[in-house]
């Protein structure tokens, strides 16, 4: 059963608009470890960085028209969203109101030219990002106009037959499933089944199978235990594979789905939850973490099978001053690469610097659509070499294609 669907690209531009209004947006509030700091925004950004940023960001014209880049393979991404609801446990952080409830958008290898394009967020989440984020009015930005945000992904489309590796995906702390659709959709288009998680409670807003906008229950709690918001992620990952995978499942499309083949990749906290997921489940297979801190960092023999590190050259290099890296990287005992990206920042490896640089805002050295296809391309090859067994030169060594990519391992 779907919701009342997705909109626009307002998480994005909410946020911009409030780092250059007041100063204290998303991109400010942590420290360059990855510490999170007063706000609770979980990332790694350089603080040069964001003081540059936020000291230069301009208002974004009202005529903005965001675009995700086209998926890359063979392919048309089919898109579902389907809700989930775990009746043995209590939501973790609001446990009043019930059992835990997920919205998952589900993305898959589909046929092109069939289905209808998909927009980004619910109204609901829309409304979400703007009262969480305290959009001004002078900066024109409404859930109207930016309806006809580009997603190259199509509701309801026909998928390819065959069974295709699941490839789970987790967001970073505060930001809602949407920032990972440019890798999402890739991924589907190379033939790949991919979930994308909402975590409740935990972003700026979910829209639930009931139709309401869950506003985000600890994004502003200065207490909160990181190591335990990943081992929560992990249960949500868990119960999501098991829908998809097991009996009376909750996605129409489920055949589609390799069981024997799972993976996770995650932004920030999220990538922290794919090697936490990994430790508890040993269903999924591979794991990927895009620059965030391990929470906690694994410890030797915990995780035996691949892992790809994949990070900001500025905050997570080998030596640097996330050590939690360098733990990591001791702990793994399968195959693993660690790769840094020059210029980068932490929201390279998501949609959102494109989608500020297309509002006028400023972004990193590293151009957003140069983020995006680095991200892209690594993240596919190491899910195609081990889940579907396909060598890519890519994971080898330095590429002259991508002179950012730094191989630190």
């Amino acid at each position: 059963m779907k919701s009342n669907r997705r909109i626009s690209a307002v998480a994005v531009l909410a946020l911009a608009a409030l780092v250059a209004g007041t100063g204290a947006g998303f991109a400010a509030t942590t420290t360059p470890s990855g510490t999170p700091v007063a706000t609770r925004a979980f990332d790694t950004a350089p603080a040069t960085a964001t003081a540059t940023a936020t000291a230069t960001a301009t208002v974004p014209t009202p005529s903005f028209h965001g675009t995700l880049p086209a998926p890359t393979g063979p392919y048309a991404a089919g898109e579902d969203v389907i809700h989930v609801t775990d009746a043995s446990r209590p939501d973790p952080w609001v446990p009043s109101s019930g059992p835990r409830q997920l919205t998952v958008t589900m993305l898959y290898p589909a046929v092109p030219g069939t289905g209808t394009p998909a927009p980004y967020m619910t109204l609901g989440e829309a409304a979400g990002i703007l009262q969480r984020r305290k959009l001004p009015a002078s900066s024109g930005v409404t859930p109207q106009n930016l309806s006809g945000v580009t997603t190259h992904a199509f509701d309801g489309a026909r998928p390819r037959s065959g069974k295709y590796p699941l490839v789970v995906l987790s967001p970073a702390h505060e930001d809602p499933r949407m920032t990972l659709t440019a890798l999402a959709t890739d991924l589907a288009s190379h033939g790949y089944v991919v979930a994308l998680v909402g975590h409740t409670n935990e972003d700026s807003g979910e829209t639930l199978a009931d139709g309401r906008t869950s506003p985000c229950a600890v994004c502003d709690d200065p207490t909160l235990d990181f190591d335990s918001l990943a081992a929560g992620r992990a249960l949500d990952v868990s119960f999501v594979i098991d829908r998809l995978t097991h009996g009376n499942t909750a996605w129409r499309l489920a055949h589609l789905i390799d069981k024997h083949e799972i993976g996770m990749a995650g932004h920030s906290i999220g990538g922290a939850a794919s090697a936490a997921t990994m430790i508890a489940d040993p269903r999924v297979r591979a794991g990927v973490n895009m620059d965030g801190s391990f929470h906690p960092a694994p410890v030797p023999g915990r995780i035996d099978r691949p892992f790809l590190m994949l990070g900001a050259a500025a905050t997570h290099p080998d030596g640097g001053h996330d050590t939690t890296w360098e733990q990591a990287w001791a702990a793994l005992g399968g195959y693993k690469k660690w790769l840094t990206v020059a210029g980068a920042d932490h929201f390279s490896f998501s949609d959102l610097d494109l989608l500020l640089e297309e509002a006028g805002f400023p972004t990193p050295p590293l151009s957003p659509e140069r983020g995006l296809v680095i991200t892209r391309e690594y993240v596919t090859a190491f899910f195609d070499r081990t889940l579907k067994g396909i060598h890519s030169p890519l994971l080898d060594g330095p590429s002259p294609d991508n002179p950012e990519v730094l191989f630190q391992h």
